[in-house]
């Protein structure tokens, strides 16, 4: 019995559909795999203590006391300086100035710091063991740097990186590959070093613009405020798109399908996609794995990133995570030039 056209072609489709990795991978497995991911970051557990800063001045012993026994704070005394810088990345809720009437900095646009304001001064009269309010005044603090986006941009400027490393060298050197392009290279006297090396720069060169287009945009859009040197983050950028152009070349070393190189791209790129902290911490992971976050090339330089856009952080106090990213360079372009093939 002859079938019909239209039931040999779906059948057809079909097969090339199942034929092709990177579909079924982003088809089938990638949603499981991301929901996984994220099911670990925002898994069930006890709320978050509120980081409550109190400012180091006289009284300053009393509010701790006072606030003490409330529970659900995490009550720290600190500098006045290291207090505003703190509350301003959000990493304290509320700011307490002692004094005869008590003051409350924070931010209105935040959630945790509206609470934290109400929780605080609750705790405080019921201390003071009054029916009448305790004096206290607000100072609202909105400065950019602890809104998501400030969060966000940095994020998405290391995943442009790692993109762009993997993608523009490993893919453009499968596609040299298998169009021949690289066969004809062997009879010069180019050493496969040199190559590599120059795939590796010339796709390093595109990082500054990559990072001058997302830094203008957040400033003009967002206003977002930038702590640390251009010279300390252009660089920072730059190590971290050396880390990612050497995987890149790593993946690409031997494979000669556009098909199997995307399914290999895909496989190294989706734990940092996931765990590297791009749309939020990577402290949110359990203390367990936090050993290969931390390990991972994009959770460095995401870090890496946030800590001198956002706080001003100087190189010489990021070494840990600029090593990360430079073994991870150095080791993938080793390797990639010990399996690198020309056909």
């Amino acid at each position: 019995m002859r079938r019909h056209p239209y039931v040999l072609l779906t059948r057809a489709r079909m097969k090339e559909f199942l034929r092709e990795p990177e579909v079924v991978f982003w088809v089938f497995v990638f949603p499981f795999l991301l929901a996984i991911g994220l099911g670990i970051a925002f898994r069930n557990k006890p709320p978050d203590e509120i980081i409550v800063g109190v400012v180091q001045a006289d009284g300053a012993d009393r509010v701790v006391a006072a606030l003490a026994p409330a529970g659900g704070f995490k009550v720290e005394t600190v500098a006045a300086a290291d207090a505003a810088r703190r509350l301003r990345l959000g990493k304290i809720a509320l700011v307490v100035v002692p004094g005869p009437s008590y003051e409350y900095r924070y931010d209105p646009t935040r959630p945790d710091s509206v609470l934290a304001r109400q929780r605080v001064h609750d705790a405080l009269e019921r201390a003071a063991g009054r029916a009448d309010p305790v004096e206290a005044r607000d100072t609202l603090v909105t400065e950019p740097g602890a809104r998501y986006i400030d969060f966000l941009i940095p994020g998405m400027l290391g995943m442009n990186i790692m993109s762009g490393g993997m993608w523009g060298v490993g893919f453009v050197l499968v596609e040299m590959r298998s169009r021949k392009l690289l066969k004809r290279l062997i009879a010069t006297p180019m050493k496969r070093s040199d190559f590599l090396a120059a795939m590796m720069t010339s796709r390093m060169s595109v990082v500054f613009l990559q990072l001058a287009m997302l830094l203008v945009f957040g400033r003009l859009v967002f206003k977002m405020v930038i702590q640390g040197s251009i010279a300390s983050i252009a660089l920072l950028a730059l190590i971290g798109a050396f880390s990612f152009s050497g995987l890149g070349l790593l993946v690409a070393s031997r494979t000669s399908k556009i098909e199997t190189v995307s399914g290999l791209m895909n496989l190294v790129m989706l734990p940092m996609f996931v765990f590297s902290g791009i749309f939020f911490s990577a402290d949110r992971f359990p203390d367990v794995i936090q050993p290969f976050v931390r390990a991972l090339p994009l959770t460095a330089l995401n870090d890496a990133l946030r800590a001198s856009i956002l706080e001003g952080a100087t190189l010489p106090s990021q070494v840990g995570r600029i090593g990360v990213m430079l073994a991870w360079g150095v080791l993938s372009f080793l390797f990639a030039l010990k399996l690198f093939k020309w056909s």
